[in-house]
């Protein structure tokens, strides 16, 4: 039967079109109608215990549910007893119920599985949603009399058992760390945006994950809503590699993702504010996810500040956040995604007239920030371009960041050292390339911390008249505002880097007397060293330095 199989994809690179005409985002027709159909027909004769009047999953289920749960069974090869799409990613926007949804699957699953002994799980970031998934397991059981004579439940240990093939459906939460050991044949991870939070959640994964090798019939299931905050960890992975196989940017016919987002058109234009473009992320609209209730919550944050509704929108529309912006935010942040464009060092270094450099940091919890700032030799414009280096002991001290220090890494702007010594070996070789282009005029350091930075710039031939101590707290002030209007004015521009997105997301004004300052107290336990590494360079750049090889040109008239 497999060799007769037409071909099939998994992307939909028309998916921004055909969402906004209500059409279905599946890439593909179930691989095996006829198992699909077995699987939905199972799947429409659940009760739905919580629903008024308990109706059937058919009698309220929509399209594009049946046409997901279509494509995850009818993947199944019965044959060769192997499946040929693997993964299943599927982002939603709240109270389109996914729960629901993914406990229903798992249900079918377990009636279909024909391993004896096997194991299937529910991998849960925490005990609340674990609950949200098993106890509509449980009340498909309780509700259907047929149901009761195939299956033991277990509250207690939230375990499923199928009594004719002993195969059992366990729902755990990660906090439990019961992951561990298991060789589950199909595995459904929920809210994956909240497992990208934990530092050890790729390794999760991977032992959850285990067991697929050696059973072929075997797929794992990803389902999630938008997170609350930058994505990072695991769910940005996810997210990142589900949106390039839609897009036809990387093949992989193992993997299906369907993202229930805007398009990005719609949301420079502002389109998704409209209440009647909400029912793009929510295709459950009208049915569990009630359109005056969203209009009501979307009225009520509207004017409660850009938190709320940045919260709003993250959740209820799939709006990704792209900065962490609070309440009493530096206001260059306001400016500052806007701002990026896509340059090296060398680059900015080939096409500055004068370079400055800070740097700030350092401590085992600390990142250690450089800065480099160019002015361009042609526009007069500021470009940056920035680098960090932490301990790998900052992992485990700051387990919160962790996720986001290893996305800053495979970016390639954080360095992670395992001793003291390498940052500020590598920092150092970093400001030899730029004291080597002659175009470098000063580094600003901060004056607490001169020991041994000052030690490794001067092993690499920079000499100290170079290095200048930059006064820091509130005599930043004017360099902070400095930055603050190049961003606005759109006369300095950034490298895009995700690490500097961060931490100018994290920088907190605070008032002091008559003048503000940007506190590393007040961000806590996120960093913003390569940003006070940049105003230290800023500090420099402000006194409008001249280059130090001038080109001169002879005009005849």
């Amino acid at each position: 039967m497999s060799a007769m199989l037409p071909e099939w994809t998994t992307a939909r690179p028309d998916w921004g079109k055909r969402i906004v005409a209500k059409q279905s985002l599946m890439p593909c027709e179930p691989l095996f109608p006829e198992v699909a159909e077995i699987a939905l027909k199972i799947f429409n004769e659940l009760i739905l215990v919580d629903v008024m009047d308990s109706p059937k999953m058919g009698e309220v289920t929509l399209p594009w549910v049946l046409d997901f749960v279509a494509a995850i069974f009818g993947a199944y090869d019965p044959v060769e007893k192997k499946r040929l799409i693997r993964e299943f990613f599927l982002l939603i926007s709240k109270k389109n119920t996914k729960s629901t949804i993914a406990a229903g699957i798992m249900m079918v699953a377990l009636i279909l599985n024909d391993r004896l002994s096997a194991e299937l799980i529910i991998l849960a970031p925490t005990k609340e949603v674990a609950d949200n998934s098993f106890n509509p397991i449980r009340d498909f059981i309780a509700a259907d009399p047929e149901l009761q004579e195939m299956f033991n439940v277990s509250e207690h240990t939230k375990t499923v058992t199928n009594l004719g093939t002993n195969a059992t459906l366990k729902v755990i939460a990660a906090e439990s760390n019961a992951a561990a050991g298991k060789k589950a044949s199909i595995i459904l991870i929920d809210e994956v945006w909240l497992f990208g939070k934990r530092s050890n959640a790729e390794s999760m994964f991977r032992e959850a994950k285990g067991g697929l090798a050696s059973r072929p019939e075997g797929c794992v299931i990803y389902l999630s809503t938008m997170s609350d905050e930058v994505p990072c960890g695991v769910f940005k992975q996810l997210l990142d590699y589900a949106r390039d196989v839609r897009d036809g940017i990387k093949i992989d016919k193992g993997f299906l993702p369907l993202i229930y987002e805007f398009p990005k058109w719609m949301i420079e234009a502002g389109e998704h504010l409209k209440t009647e473009n909400f029912y793009i992320t929510n295709p459950n609209l009208g049915a569990s996810v009630d359109v005056d209730y969203l209009i009501s919550e979307f009225n009520k944050v509207r004017d409660a500040g850009e938190e709320s509704l940045r919260d709003f929108l993250a959740k209820h529309l799939n709006v990704e956040i792209g900065m962490n912006l609070r309440a009493n935010r530096w206001a260059g942040a306001e400016y500052w995604l806007q701002q990026s464009k896509n340059f090296t060092l060398a680059k900015l270094i080939d096409q500055s007239d004068v370079l400055t450099a800070g740097i700030d940091g350092g401590g085992l919890d600390d990142l250690l920030g450089f800065a480099v700032l160019g002015r361009h030799a042609k526009s007069r414009k500021w470009w940056l371009w920035n680098h960090a280096w932490c301990m790998r002991i900052a992992l485990e001290r700051r387990k919160e960041n962790a996720p986001k220090y290893l996305d800053f890494e495979k970016e390639g702007s954080l360095t992670i050292v395992d001793t003291v010594g390498p940052d500020i070996d590598q920092l150092a070789q970093y400001a030899k390339q730029v004291y080597d282009s002659g175009k470098l005029d000063k580094i600003g350091l901060d004056p607490l911390g001169l020991g041994g930075l000052l030690d490794g710039l001067l092993a690499v031939g920079i000499p100290q008249e170079q290095m200048i101590a930059v006064a820091q707290g509130y005599k930043l002030a004017g360099y902070i505002q400095t930055t603050e209007r190049k961003l606005a004015e759109g006369n300095l521009y950034h490298a895009g880097q995700d690490l500097m997105t961060w931490c100018a997301g994290n920088a907190r004004i605070v008032m002091k007397g008559n003048g503000m300052m940007i506190s590393k107290q007040e961000s806590g336990t996120a960093k913003i060293d390569p940003l006070i590494a940049t105003f230290n360079a800023v500090a420099l750049m402000s006194l409008n330095p001249e280059p130090t090889n001038k080109d001169y040109e002879i005009h005849f008239i």
